[in-house]
């Protein structure tokens, strides 16, 4: 139904970030690795569509969307994205109505060329604004300006892009609720087509035993943990939940649908890949550190560069000698990682849990079935569900009050 490219090259690396990222000299300089990793991207896309033919055949139906991920994707040069895309079209099939989307970071030299992208198929763009507030940017790492992320949306909506997403932070440190608020009907006043609204986490990924050497996350680096020890001290889970609020009623007031979660949209303009996601519909992905579902199995890549490009693209001949003739030297083969067999109980569970993190919610019905009535009884008393009509069904979803306390509810669940 859909495929995730990741392409993890940034300029910098923000404080906070657990996203798979190569910056500096790996992403830019005479020392950057991008052409071996696009080239490697290149060749999983082949090799995983040789395992989706010999599994299902080439008669598959095309994909309903694409999604370039990172990292910061607008970096990549408008002739590479043309030929990933060409990949999808020739070995998977992509639909004539799908929506292809790429991040961008908002800053001049680092939002692409968005006529090119545009040219190449891409419908939909997501720019990391996080904030509009200049102190807050600076604050939490990052290099671009409010004004930035109002040139970038202009030259998307120039380019032909016809759906626009601004990523925004809440709870960043010391953010009071007049801030956010502010940073709020900045963005407003651009007329975006989709906001995600996230509050700021700063996990520990290798507290979490996921940045082994088959690990889907990389190290937290020494300077970004001792900027998270600070960052913590000014948090507040109460601020927090009163932005979070805050965020809903007002968008709702404007017109937006909250159709998840973290996620608000004009009608018409939710993100169909990300929806791909919550409703459980496979998805192929490539890239160091990209998860796959095929409905039963979940999939990951390693996180490590080095290994990945070198199981895809190896190198041909001995250090020295001249380039190895077509069809010569060791095969490509798939890059390391791992992969999960989904039980019955834990499919019911998650598939549950997708739900309800949309506005759709569950049908009543599901919410009987023992042992998870229970849970869902509990949920309904401590006012974190609410019933809602949907076409004559009856359903349960999450309040305001069951989004902010949604981590509790799923725990349970699980």
């Amino acid at each position: 139904m859909a495929l995730y490219v990741h392409l993890p090259f940034c300029v910098a690396r923000c404080p906070y970030c657990d996203f798979v990222v190569y910056a500096g000299g790996d992403a830019r300089g005479p020392r950057a690795r991008t052409e071996r990793l696009y080239e490697a991207v290149g060749r999983e896309l082949e090799l995983r569509a040789d395992e989706l033919d010999i599994g299902f055949g080439p008669d598959r139906p095309p994909l309903r969307s694409v999604y370039f991920g990172g990292g910061t994707p607008s970096l990549v040069p408008a002739e590479w994205l043309e030929r990933l895309m060409a990949v999808a079209r020739a070995r998977f099939g992509v639909a004539p109505d799908a929506e292809v989307t790429i991040e961008a970071n908002p800053g001049p030299d680092e939002r692409g060329d968005l006529a090119a992208f545009r040219r190449t198929g891409v419908t939909r763009i997501s720019f990391g604004a996080q904030s509009m507030d200049a102190g807050e940017l600076r604050r939490i790492g990052r290099h671009h300006s409010p004004e930035d992320v109002a040139a970038a949306l202009a030259g998307a909506r120039a380019a032909g892009i016809g759906s626009v997403n601004l990523d925004l932070l809440y709870d960043i440190p010391g953010q009071s609720l007049v801030a956010w608020e502010a940073t709020l009907h900045a963005a407003l006043a651009l007329s975006p087509d989709h906001l995600s609204l996230y509050a700021l986490t700063l996990d520990d990924p290798d507290e979490e035993g996921i940045t082994g050497i088959d690990g889907d996350h990389l190290p937290t680096a020494p300077g970004a943990r001792r900027w998270r020890e600070r960052a913590r001290t000014d948090q507040d889970d109460d601020r927090a939940a009163e932005q979070y609020g805050r965020a809903t009623d007002l968008l709702a007031a404007d017109g937006w649908r909250g159709y998840e979660i973290s996620n608000w949209a004009r009608p018409g303009r939710e993100s169909r890949h990300n929806l791909a996601y919550w409703q459980r519909a496979p998805y192929e992905a490539v890239g160091p550190g990209a998860h796959a579902f095929n409905g039963v199995t979940r999939r990951w890549n390693a996180a490590a560069m080095g290994p990945y490009v070198a199981a895809l693209v190896p190198e041909r001949g001995r250090a020295g000698a001249t380039a190895a003739q077509p069809g010569s030297g060791p095969a490509s083969s798939l890059p390391p990682g791992g992969c999960e067999v989904l039980t019955a109980e834990t499919a019911a569970a998650e598939q549950l849990i997708l739900a309800l993190r949309l506005d759709s919610g569950i049908p009543e019905a599901a919410a009987a079935r023992p042992p998870l009535s229970g849970v869902l009884d509990w949920a309904e008393s401590a006012g974190l569900l609410e019933h809602a009509d949907a076409d004559g069904e009856p359903r349960l979803r999450l309040t305001t009050k069951g989004r902010l306390l949604s981590n509790e509810l799923f725990a349970r669940l699980l």
